[in-house]
C-alpha cells in the first residue's frame, strides 16, 4: 500500500507530540483504540514499527521519525492548498501578543507563511513578557497569545520547549566562576524562575549581574562575556554556545507554550491564524 491517509498522518503526528495515544486521541478528537488501531495497520503495511511502546509513554523510532518529518509537511501542505482556495474571502486583522523570544525565532516564518496565504489580513504583533500579556487576553487588548504559559494565562498546550545555559564560546570558562553570573529576565518571568531553582537545587551559587524584560539585553551581556543566560532553546543564536550537565550547569525545566485566545477572537481570521500556529508549532 502507498497510499497515504493525511488523517492518519494526523495521528502520528499527535502521538509524537504528546508522547501519549491517549492525549494525541483528544487532539485529534477519535477514540484511543481507533488511533492506535489506524497506527499498527500503518505499521503493518510499512512493515516497519513507528513507536517504541514504553509503560508510561511512546517515542518515534528512526523511520518513525523520516515519516514524521514528511507529514508535518504534507499537513502543512494540505492547509496551504485550503487556504489557497478561500483566502480570498478573508479579510480583518488579528492582533497577537508575543514575548520577546518567540518572536524572534518561532513566529517569523509562521507568520509569512499566513501572510502569504492570506494577504488581505492584517496582523499586528504585540511584543511583550507572558506575565504582561495575560491581562492582555482577558480585556480584549489582544486576540491570539502565544507564550509561556503563567498564572492567569490559560490556553492550549503547544509544545514544551527546552531551556538551555548560553554563553558566548570565548567567554573563557565564565561558567565556572562562583557565584555564578546570570542574566535574566524580570522576576515574574517562568525562564528565570526554572533557571534559579535549578541553581538552588543543584546548590550552585550565583548572582544576577543583569535583569531586563528585553531578549536582546540578555544577549548583549552573553556576548560580552559577562554572564550566562537561561533561555529558550529556540531564542539561542547559532553563534553562542549552549552549556549543560558537560559543564557542571544543572539541567532547567522546559518552558510550556501554549497559544491563549480572547472571547473576541472568534472570527475566521483568527481562527486561521491559529491553526497555523498550532500546526506548524506543536510536537
Amino acid at each position: 500500500m502507498k497510499a497515504l491517509d493525511l488523517d492518519v498522518l494526523a495521528m502520528i503526528v499527535a502521538v509524537a507530540d504528546t508522547g501519549n495515544i491517549s492525549r494525541a486521541a483528544e487532539v485529534v478528537h477519535r477514540s484511543q483504540s481507533a488511533v492506535s488501531m489506524q497506527i499498527k495497520t500503518l505499521e503493518n503495511a510499512l512493515g516497519k514499527p513507528l513507536f517504541v511502546r514504553n509503560p508510561r509513554s511512546v517515542t518515534p523510532t528512526q523511520d518513525g521519525e523520516v515519516l514524521l518529518s514528511f507529514a508535518r509537511r504534507m499537513l502543512a501542505l494540505r492547509e496551504e492548498a485550503w487556504a489557497a482556495v478561500v483566502r480570498p474571502d478573508i479579510t480583518g486583522r488579528v492582533v497577537i501578543g508575543v514575548p520577546d523570544d518567540y518572536a524572534s525565532s518561532l513566529l517569523p516564518g509562521i507568520l509569512k507563511k499566513f501572510s502569504a496565504s492570506y494577504p488581505k489580513v492584517e496582523i499586528q504583533v504585540v511584543g511583550l513578557p507572558s506575565v504582561a500579556l495575560a491581562p492582555m487576553v482577558k480585556d480584549g487588548s489582544v486576540d491570539l497569545v502565544c507564550a509561556t504559559r503563567v498564572k492567569g494565562l490559560s490556553g492550549e498546550f503547544v509544545r514544551f520547549e527546552p531551556m538551555v545555559w548560553a554563553s558566548n564560546p570565548s567567554a573563557q570558562a565564565l561558567w565556572k566562576e562562583r557565584p555564578l553570573p546570570i542574566a535574566v529576565f524580570l522576576p515574574g518571568s517562568v525562564a528565570r524562575e526554572n533557571a534559579i531553582r535549578s541553581l538552588e537545587r543543584a546548590k550552585i551559587p550565583y548572582r544576577t549581574s543583569y535583569e531586563s524584560p528585553s531578549l536582546m539585553g540578555l544577549l548583549s551581556m552573553v556576548e560580552a562575556g559577562l554572564a550566562v543566560a537561561p533561555l529558550a532553546r529556540c531564542a539561542v543564536p547559532g553563534h553562542l554556545s549552549l552549556l549543560g550537565q558537560a559543564q557542571g550547569l544543572p539541567d532547567i525545566d522546559p518552558l510550556e507554550v501554549v497559544l491563549a485566545r480572547s472571547s473576541k477572537s472568534k472570527r475566521p481570521p483568527c481562527d486561521f491564524l491559529a491553526e497555523k500556529i498550532m500546526s506548524e508549532l506543536r510536537r
